[in-house]
């Protein structure tokens, strides 16, 4: 039986009458993000209709999932909201603090003695509050919510990014900040933007080689990495429902990289089978009770123009394999123009590392299709020529293609398998040893979601490429960037031309999923007893303070801190691997903030201009100096500012330093309101040529904060070296409420004081 049966059948008891409801107020048939948004309103039964992009809407979502490394954050946060209890069902995942180094056994244990501080902690908070634990080892966040929770029609929000996962079996899966997911814990409404909506309409059926995974890496070569801002994307067509649910799935899980507020799709007979494959056949029947509500009215994808605010088409007949990158996941490249491609970037052709799994690409099917490959390694007389490896997306999918032989064939062509936990992915591998910085350039290729310079090894000089499992598996297996398996053979051990035969897979085991523990601890029924202790003295906790509310006048007399040079992801703004073990301790993380951006002026990172002294220095080191002095700072950014990561640490660590505000170009859509919520100023350049006016030693000067209101831009006196001055307009996106989280000085400050 499914966890939470009861929530979720009173979700599909309310829908048709709210959805029904909705129809009638907007006079048109609904897209299916439409009526998930319209059955989640935190009204209940809708009473008007709202217009996308522009209102800001309160809704209710049915549950919360978080990983280890924001759930220190978030949880250290709930715990001010003076709550006994949370207030819809939440879960933590131990997955994040997991490094992988030698294999799965060694780097678990390692694990457990290193963390032991932070899962405990993580533990005894969720005991205390109601909230279920998944221990380290037991999956990827995404994973295990696929398998146990996600259920279609639902609405859910995370706190990572890739939360968008669960879009796969037809939720609305949305990737939000800790304080975010703290409100809907503390029984607050949670608020959006009510989504534009991008439709994709697959026609057409995947074969050979040609995977889901194609799918959106065609989309990221459409979209780019800003082009599904603020919107939700809707797959649908025969392409759609002829394709697995994991693979729906992994398309959703990196719609995160197109910038989009979520994915998802209809429901089909492929949720059904999944669900009833991962014991959860009440939810199947529950569904199919309400299916049309759970998928788009037919005149919606029947005319898709009339209904979506952009629409895509891609024939999955003609779709090719591609691989995206390097250094950003939107460079889509067909594989039968990598090798052109290449040469044209002097990209290195070899190909040191294979790397298949993660929360993308991680499920019973996508290791299939690969352990078919490597099988022919051997039947072939072949060589893996790449280092490969494998991180299973769960407990339950490592148990079953153990038991079905897939690890075995692994093993036998010299490959890795790591522990179950996100790794490689996010940095958390130990592939030099500890010193990354200096290594030379080097080609790796792998199954997951980002690429962007140093975020799988630490080295700027990785070029990393995102595939399927399966070309990933092939390339490994040919060594070579430049390797096309649909056309290219290979010389074996007798000196004979072989081709690798077309991946061969199952979407579901044939046997059923099998697991001996899965790694779930269920809260107490009372916590009230439960205590949770915090050492002063420790360098990975830190009990939170407040920060300070608005005093209510013009910020003067700022210095620039820095003024990042293009690219800038939350990755820039507050590194992970090796930087994760912080992430339960403010302090001790807000050393790394901004350490990755390129400063403007010098092209070099973590060297900015302290304008006290007149020297260079780190960038934390020199925002302190600020701080110690009481000098207020601003940090300016380019495009898609914060994109990546939905890491809050990035918005609260120049907060704690003493940073202000940010002004950018544009923001990404989570870090942007993962900084409204910490009481910082978000702004954007009315005009953008104005990011060119910066200089290295400005002063600002905010001439009209106190009479910040909500359509009504501000406006920015800088004040350059020479005495000389001008005025530049700032755009925001504040409502009324949030402008009371920037006057409180954060949302929790706003929460805390009314449960007072």
């Amino acid at each position: 039986m499914a966890f939470d049966i009861d929530m979720i059948k009173g979700v599909y008891a309310s829908m048709a009458e709210r959805v029904d409801k909705a129809r009638e107020l907007t006079g048109k048939p609904l897209t299916l993000s439409e009526k998930i948004l319209y059955s989640h309103l935190w009204e209940g039964t809708p009473s008007n209709a709202f217009t996308r992009g522009k209102d800001y809407v309160d809704f209710a979502p049915d549950r919360i999932a978080c990983q280890d490394a924001t759930a220190q954050m978030a949880l250290l946060q709930f715990m001010h909201a003076g709550k006994p209890k949370v207030a819809v069902p939440t879960t933590v995942h131990c997955d994040h603090l997991i490094q992988a180094k030698v294999g799965a056994d060694a780097d678990l244990k390692r694990a457990n003695e290193t963390s032991n501080e932070v899962f405990d902690f993580l533990e005894s908070v969720s005991n205390k509050y109601g909230i279920g634990f998944w221990k380290p080892g037991a999956g990827i966040i995404h994973q295990v919510v696929l398998e146990n929770y996600a259920f279609p029609g639902g609405m859910m929000i995370g706190t990572d990014s890739h939360t968008v996962n669960a879009g796969g079996l037809g939720m609305v899966a949305i990737g939000v900040g800790g304080a975010d997911a703290v409100d809907v814990m503390s029984g607050m409404p949670w608020e959006l933007k009510f989504p534009k909506l991008i439709g994709v309409k697959l026609t057409g059926k995947l074969s050979g080689w040609t995977a889901p995974k194609d799918v959106i890496l065609k989309v990221a070569g459409i979209l780019t990495v800003k082009g599904g801002t603020g919107a939700i994307i809707e797959y649908f067509g025969e392409g759609a429902t002829s394709m697995s649910c994991t693979g729906k799935g992994t398309i959703c899980n990196m719609g995160a990289e197109v910038g989009a507020t979520t994915s998802t799709f209809g429901y089909d007979e492929s949720m059904d089978r999944y669900l009833r494959s991962t014991d959860r056949a009440d939810v199947a029947d529950a569904a199919n009770e309400v299916k049309e509500y759970l998928t788009a009215d037919p005149e919606v994808y029947a005319n898709p123009e009339q209904y979506f605010d952009q629409v895509i088409e891609i024939n999955l007949d003609e779709l090719e394999p591609h691989l995206n990158g390097p250094f950003t996941p939107d460079l889509a490249t067909p594989i039968s123009k990598m090798g052109e491609a290449a040469k044209a970037n002097d990209w290195p052709l070899k190909v040191e590392y294979g790397l298949i799994g993660s929360c993308t690409n991680s499920s019973y099917e996508d290791i299939s299709r690969a352990a078919s490959l490597a099988k022919q390694v051997a039947d072939k007389k072949l060589k893996t020529k790449s280092n490969f490896t494998i991180t299973p997306g769960s407990e339950q999918v490592r148990y079953t293609i153990e038991r079905d032989g897939f690890i075995k064939t692994f093993d036998e062509i010299g490959a890795t398998v790591f522990a179950n936990a996100c790794g490689p992915c996010i940095g958390m591998w130990d592939r030099y040893g500890g010193s990354a910085t200096d290594q030379d350039r080097n080609t790796i290729v792998h199954s997951f979601n980002r690429n962007f310079a140093k975020r799988a090894d630490g080295n700027p000089n990785t070029m990393a490429f995102v595939g399927s499992p399966e070309l990933v598996t092939a390339i490994a297996i040919s060594g070579r960037l430049d390797f096309n398996p649909l056309t290219d053979k290979l010389i074996n051990e007798d000196g004979e031309e072989v081709m690798l035969d077309e991946p061969r897979g199952y979407e579901l085991p044939p046997e059923g999923f099998a697991v001996e523990d899965a790694g779930y601890i269920s809260p107490a029924e009372d916590g009230s007893g439960v205590e949770v202790i915090v050492s002063p003295e420790s360098e990975r906790l830190q009990l939170l303070e407040p920060f300070k509310p608005w005093d209510g006048k013009n910020i003067t007399g700022a210095k620039l801190l820095i003024k990042a040079f293009g690219k800038c992801t939350t990755d820039h703004i507050s590194m992970a691997g090796p930087w994760l073990r912080f992430r339960g301790h403010l302090d001790n993380i807000a050393n790394n903030t901004l350490i990755g951006a390129v400063n403007a002026f010098n092209q070099k990172t973590n060297f900015v201009k302290s304008q006290l002294t007149g020297e260079y220095g780190g960038v934390p080191d020199v925002q302190r100096e600020y701080k110690a002095k009481g000098v207020p700072s601003i940090v300016v950014g380019d495009h898609n500012y914060g994109e990546g990561s939905s890491r809050e640490h990035a918005a609260m660590q120049p907060r704690h330093l003493g940073v202000r505000a940010v002004i950018v170009k544009s923001f990404a859509r989570i870090h942007e309101t993962n900084l409204k919520k910490q009481g910082m100023l978000a702004l954007t350049f009315a005009n953008e040529n104005d990011y060119d006016k910066i200089l290295e030693d400005d002063t600002f000067n905010f001439i009209d904060l106190e009479n910040f209101a909500p359509e009504t831009p501000l406006t920015l006196e800088i004040v350059h070296a020479d005495g000389s001055k001008e005025e530049i307009k700032l755009n925001h996106s504040y409502n009324q409420g949030q402008i009371a989280w920037f006057k409180a000085g954060s949302a929790l400050n706003l929460i805390k004081a009314q449960n007072a």
